[in-house]
C-alpha cells in the first residue's frame, strides 16, 4: 500500500471534510481516505498505484481544488 497526500483548497469545516473523504473512497483502489483542515490536505492510503488524476477530478466535483 501507498499514502499521497494531496493539498486541498476550500475546505472551511466538518461538511467540507466529509465530504472530500466521500468523494475519494469512492475511487477504485483506494483502502482509505482522511481529510484533515489543518493543513488542508486529504491523505489517500491505495491498495493499487496511486490515481493522482482521479483524486483531481473527484475532489473537484465534491466543490474543492487540489493545489
Amino acid at each position: 500500500m501507498t499514502t499521497t497526500r494531496y493539498p486541498v483548497r476550500g475546505m472551511s469545516c466538518q461538511h467540507c471534510v466529509r465530504a472530500v473523504e466521500e468523494a475519494v473512497r469512492r475511487l477504485p483502489g483506494v483502502e482509505r481516505a482522511e481529510a484533515r483542515l489543518q493543513p488542508g490536505e486529504v491523505r489517500v492510503t491505495w491498495r493499487d498505484q496511486p490515481d493522482d488524476d482521479a483524486v483531481r477530478r473527484a475532489v473537484a466535483e465534491a466543490g474543492y481544488e487540489v493545489a
